[in-house]
């Protein structure tokens, strides 16, 4: 069938077209490599050039059109409905699917509505929780439009539950974690990966990779770190992007490395002893599902996260592995029990072909309802 994708450009710091990333990108081409034509429309937000790409897969076909929004920006967001309006007329979509935030989301119901046309909408968080929300009529907007959805997927469980229960979703709501590549996220050797990262090959290695912003909940590790740091053996070890909120702690014991590239954050966790997932218990923690758990999971590292939101349910036969949110000195106590008794969960992780090869035959039955 052909599908229309809607999403904006940039995701998680990385370009969904160039970089080929994650959940955005993944969707639409999974369903193009089985089968299906995909025209996946991206607007970027941040005035990157417009263009057109065609990704080569066995089967189906994955097209991208990508609309820069420039100066004057309120007159090419004004422009933008009806420029996509008339390109999904020439593609004549079956189904259409709208991802990202709530702009595209909406926007997904309205071209819809005009094409008559089944829609899908695919949450990756809780876009109450995005900036956008704080504009008049952008919410009841983003909950009507989801409502009405033929098919809503979602990041996490407790972000499906909020979708059934509090938006009164009227078609199926599907729980769908934002997964990993298997072949890049996998147990690799701890001293190999040390060295290949310039770390110290003794002491014991705790940290993690992420944004390394205070809204991320990183300032819990930082204050579990003045606990920690009494232990001469312990170094505190980060990767991730700043944006100036907090201030990294100093000493010689702790080791920034900057922005990884993605393959190399395997590399990360498999050098530490124990990796940390720090969720604030907000409305935007309590139904995100942080993909660097299942990166984590997947090298064999011992985690320690915070009992927030979809890590209850992740961990849910591993209470000893979470900590009490907002509690730095929960945080230590946990971390320190791991690394003297180390141990690790077995948690089965499907890829994004077994995810949306699961997902599929809904989409595929919305069109024909």
């Amino acid at each position: 069938m052909r599908i229309a994708f809607l999403c904006k450009r940039r995701y998680m710091g990385k370009d969904v077209i160039d970089d080929r990333y994650a959940r955005l990108y993944e969707i639409p081409h999974q369903l193009a490599l089985l089968g299906h034509d995909v025209m996946v429309e991206c607007v970027g937000y941040q005035g990157q050039d417009d263009g057109l790409w065609q990704h080569p897969t066995e089967q189906g076909r994955l097209r991208f059109t990508a609309t820069g929004i420039h100066r004057p920006w309120i007159t090419d967001v004004a422009r933008y409905p009806a420029r996509l309006l008339r390109r999904l007329r020439t593609f004549a979509p079956e189904l259409v699917i709208g991802a990202s935030d709530i702009p595209n989301v909406v926007l997904a119901a309205w071209v819809a509505k005009k094409l008559r046309v089944p829609y899908a909408v695919d949450l990756y968080d809780n876009f109450e929780s995005f900036g956008q929300a704080r504009i008049p009529g952008m919410v009841s907007a983003l909950r009507r439009a989801t409502r009405t959805a033929a098919v809503v997927t979602t990041t996490s469980e407790p972000l499906a539950r909020l979708v059934r229960d509090e938006y009164r979703a009227k078609g199926i709501v599907i729980s769908m974690p934002s997964t990993i590549d298997k072949a890049v996220f996998r147990p690799l050797d701890k001293m190999v990966s040390r060295e290949a990262l310039g770390l110290p090959s003794d002491g014991i290695l705790i940290g993690t990779a992420g944004g390394l912003h205070r809204t991320k909940g990183i300032g819990e590790l930082f204050a579990a770190w003045d606990i920690l740091s009494a232990d001469p053996l312990i170094h505190l070890v980060l990767a991730g992007p700043l944006d100036g909120s907090i201030e990294i702690p100093k000493g010689d014991r702790v080791h920034y490395l900057g922005q990884l590239p993605h393959d190399r954050v395997a590399t990360f966790f498999s050098a530490l002893d124990v990796a940390t997932i720090c969720v604030l218990d907000t409305p935007f923690g309590r139904y995100c599902f942080p993909q660097k758990a299942y990166e984590i999971l997947a090298t064999g590292t011992p985690v320690v996260a915070s009992a927030v939101g979809a890590m209850n349910d992740v961990l849910a036969e591993w209470p000893e592995l979470l900590y009490k949110p907002g509690d730095p000195a929960s945080l230590a106590s946990r971390v320190t029990e791991l690394v003297e008794r180390p141990s690790t969960v077995n948690v089965p992780i499907e890829d994004w072909a077994e995810l949306i090869a699961k997902v599929e035959p809904t989409l595929v039955a919305a069109i024909r309802s």
